[in-house]
């Protein structure tokens, strides 16, 4: 609660004011009723700036100054109590705003300085004669052949000591709470490139499995429509129809659980699936005529560089099965010049919205995010991408054809 947070600056204020009034009633320096009564004032003043040093530094200050002013107004001895000053010039140093700060360290010398004036006009400081004070001001004596010089040392002392001291426990405490403010910055940017690494294998993952499943689910769906037209006696044929859904959804099922398996990086498949005449094949099996051309020098690619230009064409493969009228043959070429560049084009009944899911197509009741028909080509880019390749596809009106061309490196970049 708020009062709870004052307690103990109330408390340090009512113990000035009460200090002050001891010295103002139970000391034999101030005898004169009219002056006890200027000096009840300036010990409670003094009492409230001291209490509102620390919450209240600006007011503190404020108050240690209209004090000092009635003061020299009245012609008011100056008390021995006011060396509480001290808390207050700690207080603005240590928690007042930066405006408070300054003034109240141009107070110092402004202080001596209207000390020295003070005492010039003959005021004196009863209670200095204390034997402790006395000898104070007597050292002082060094720096000056005055009494007003030597209390203008021994006050700007008193003052200056305590708000340095503010101002040390000022930054440093700053320097703690950057250090700290640094250490929670670099929490939440760790915390952040964890939660980004942890979105990219989420969002890898599900291109793995949107790969492995979408082909081979067009697979089988092309072959399970070629076996209905297929003679009722050709036995033969119809068994080879079905192993060949066998084949392709136990390959599926494997690449699946080795995808679900990986725990980091791009799981890449056994010797056996690292294969691109193994997929075009695997298209031929199914009904669909492939025409496949190669070019150039097949070169050795690392394995990550491999399983991208495997996704890449199954995907590719996948795209011209689904779309691509059953009658027309696709068309597959690699070429080695340089970087491996794969083309695969497919011809099209028209170029109606049909085509549509070819490209990525952002779902609005989804805050923008690319809808189901769109991860493949998304899919597609987002590997190559990753690796220093590039995808381009184009949607042709004469002939009524799609083309999609993946450049993928041979060696990492």
């Amino acid at each position: 609660m708020r009062w709870q947070r004052w307690a103990p600056d109330v408390a340090l204020g009512a113990v000035v004011t009460f200090f002050g009034l001891v010295e103002v009633f139970g000391t034999r320096f101030y005898d004169l009723t009219g002056e006890r009564q200027a000096l009840f004032l300036v010990a409670v003043g003094m009492g409230v700036a001291a209490a509102c040093a620390r919450h209240a530094p600006a007011v503190a200050l404020g108050v240690v100054w209209a004090v000092c002013a009635l003061q020299v107004a009245n012609g008011t001895t100056v008390m021995l109590t006011q060396i509480s000053v001290a808390i207050v010039g700690f207080g603005t140093a240590r928690w007042g705003r930066p405006a408070t700060v300054v003034a109240s360290g141009l107070s110092i010398p402004l202080a001596a300085v209207a000390a020295v004036w003070f005492l010039d006009q003959g005021y004196s400081i009863r209670a200095l004669e204390l034997g402790e004070i006395s000898r104070m001001i007597d050292d002082a004596y060094q720096y000056g052949d005055t009494w007003q010089i030597g209390a203008g040392l021994v006050g700007f002392a008193i003052l200056a000591i305590p708000w340095l001291a503010g101002l040390a426990f000022r930054y440093s405490d700053r320097a703690r709470q950057s250090q700290v403010s640094q250490v929670e910055a670099e929490a939440e940017r760790d915390q952040a490139e964890e939660i980004a690494r942890l979105r990219e294998d989420q969002a890898r993952l599900a291109r793995d499995v949107h790969d492995v499943v979408g082909h081979s689910l067009a697979v089988i769906l092309a072959q399970a429509e070629s076996a209905q037209y297929l003679d009722e006696v050709d036995t033969q044929g119809l068994k080879r129809t079905m192993n060949n859904i066998a084949t392709s959804a136990r390959t599926s099922l494997d690449d699946v659980r080795q995808v679900l398996a990986s725990t980091s990086g791009t799981a890449a498949p056994r010797a056996g699936k690292v294969d691109l005449d193994g997929l075009v094949e695997g298209v031929r099996a199914s009904g669909h005529e492939v025409v496949s051309t190669e070019v150039g020098v097949p070169q050795p690619m690392p394995p990550e560089l491999e399983v991208v230009a495997f996704r890449v064409l199954q995907e590719m493969l996948t795209n011209a099965i689904k779309h691509g009228p059953r009658d027309r043959p696709v068309r597959v070429e690699r070429h080695w010049e340089g970087d491996l560049r794969i083309e695969v084009q497919n011809a099209l009944d028209s170029v109606s919205d049909e085509t549509q899911p070819l490209a990525v197509v952002v779902d609005p009741a989804h805050s923008g995010e690319p809808s189901p028909g769109g991860q493949g080509i998304d899919g597609m880019r987002r590997r190559l991408d990753s690796v220093g390749g590039r995808l381009d596809v184009r949607r042709r009106l004469d002939p009524p054809t799609f083309t999609a061309t993946a450049w993928v490196p041979v060696r990492a970049r």
